[in-house]
């Protein structure tokens, strides 16, 4: 079938579409997707690093500032060692988040950081919140909340996994040392 031409229904039969289709000439297609991103698409997941990272770096530092709110959430889930935990976490946004804003590692760093969101996300932010002596419309916009922060950090790990998969851009430390 020459180049440009629209298939119609009527056209062809079902057969002779799918065997259009299977002998499409897809190298054109495959070359385009197979080459390195062009400097703005660089400058563009720069700017993904930077968005998904900020949140990590600044949670992590504040946790190790004051770890005792985040003890406290982690004690409401019934998890162990509580202030070591928040400590870990906290240590642990801040490193990951700094090796995602530089891409450092960052295949690592994205798939780590899309396993805590999701623990995060089913572990604090699955359920309903009931603060005692609290009233219950109260309760029941924090729990709209909770669910919200949920939805939140499952999309934040689809944005890590799409970095881990597809990697930082030539505007990283990754890609100097290739």
């Amino acid at each position: 079938m020459p180049a440009g031409r629209f298939i119609f229904l009527n056209d062809l039969s079902l057969s002779e579409r799918l065997d259009e289709f299977q002998n499409a000439d897809t190298s054109v297609a495959n070359n385009r997707f197979s080459q390195e991103p062009r400097m703005p698409q660089n400058v563009v997941v720069l700017i993904g690093r930077v968005l998904l990272s900020i949140m990590f770096i600044m949670s992590g530092f504040s946790k190790l500032m004051d770890p005792s709110g985040t003890a406290q959430m982690i004690t409401g889930a019934g998890w162990p060692a509580p202030t070591a935990l928040a400590y870990l976490a906290g240590l642990f946004e801040l490193v990951a988040g700094l090796a995602v804003l530089v891409g450092f590692q960052t295949k690592i760093a994205a798939y780590l950081l899309a396993a805590f969101s999701l623990i995060t996300a089913f572990a604090f932010h699955s359920g309903a919140i009931n603060i005692p002596n609290f009233p219950p419309e109260a309760n029941g916009l924090l729990t709209v909340f909770n669910g919200l922060m949920m939805m939140k950090n499952i999309a934040i790990a689809g944005g890590f996994l799409v970095l881990a998969v597809f990697g930082p851009g030539a505007l990283s430390v990754d890609k100097r040392g290739a």
